[in-house]
């Protein structure tokens, strides 16, 4: 097929190459516009911009598609389709519209559950044992199009985003590849009404660990927003992120470290701190953390 890649961070880069892989003709590749990054500042494409180039395809980064000109370059480019993943961009309906079999959307997540911006981090945060990948033809609606094709996995006990992340990036670009060559095939389900629930972007102001949660709540904030933006305490006027954990056996004040291997007491239950890192350095695992700042014994965490 003639596709039309629209796409941005790390998530869709393995997609791009299934699909090239796969022999599908990419007429081009659009991805959000360079960003300002590093110590310097200085704009860097995005993962998708970067691969794209790698692999010889054109790239285009329009800062909106709602002009008649962009709308008008899109559709001169006679697509069959076009794949979105993780773009970043609203698609007016003549976007919508052009590609002669529309725009198939892989979306992280079990439609109609979590729709929206953060689908894999509000999947750990709320408790789920099951996500996956759905396949969806794009409509106007956020998310809301007939479900072509979907997987479902289980989320680890332990897992944090960026694991989870990997593995549905994997599903994701296999399930596409799937749909792609049997797309005549293939019946679109509505979305059910029922089950709705909505993916808000995370807000940093979500982030600052409350130790008075219950140890299974402290853990799935933890783990749900590893490694960005990440969950945090502060000890000292030191912003310490949190990147690792799991619920341990433990009891004492809500905050309070129980030993040195930084086990944490919450509400209900405590916490074991597996992998730190202080602002402006690097992630460590906790016993090299505890090596360099030490942080004792009866320690309240929840002052700072």
């Amino acid at each position: 097929m003639r596709i039309v890649f629209m796409g941005t961070p790390d998530f869709s880069v393995g997609v791009l190459d299934a699909l090239v892989e796969a022999g599908h003709e990419i007429a081009a590749v659009y991805s959000q516009p360079p960003r300002p990054a590093g110590r310097g500042k200085k704009d860097r494409p995005s993962p998708v911009h970067a691969r794209a180039e790698a692999l010889g395809l054109e790239v285009r980064t329009p800062v909106s598609l709602r002009s008649v000109e962009a709308q008008a370059d899109f559709a001169a480019l006679e697509a069959d389709v076009a794949v979105v993943v993780a773009y970043g961009l609203i698609l007016p309906q003549a976007i919508l519209d052009a590609p002669a079999r529309g725009c198939l959307n892989i979306h992280a997540s079990l439609l109609p559950r979590w729709r929206g911006a953060a689908p894999i981090h509000r999947a750990i945060m709320a408790g789920d044992a099951q996500t996956g990948v759905c396949i969806m033809q794009m409509e106007a609606g956020l998310d809301t199009g007939p479900v072509l094709l979907r997987d479902t996995l289980d989320i680890g006990t332990q897992e944090t985003t960026a694991q989870l992340h990997d593995r549905l990036a994997d599903m994701g670009a296999r399930l596409i590849v799937e749909a792609l060559g049997g797309l005549d095939d293939l019946e679109p389900q509505m979305q059910p009404e029922d089950g709705v629930i909505y993916a808000e972007k995370i807000d940093k102001a979500e982030a600052r660990i409350d130790w008075s949660c219950s140890a299974a709540e402290v853990d799935r904030l933890i783990r749900g927003l590893s490694p960005f933006p990440g969950a945090w305490f502060e000890l000292d006027g030191v912003r310490i992120k949190v990147l690792g954990s799991h619920v341990i056996d433990g009891s004492g004040p809500s905050g309070m470290v129980l030993d040195n291997q930084l086990h944490v007491a919450c509400g209900q239950g405590a916490v074991a701190l597996t992998r730190l890192q202080k602002a402006g350095k690097g992630a460590q695992d906790v016993d090299v953390f505890q090596r360099g700042m030490q942080i004792a014994v009866g320690t309240d965490l929840g002052k700072g």
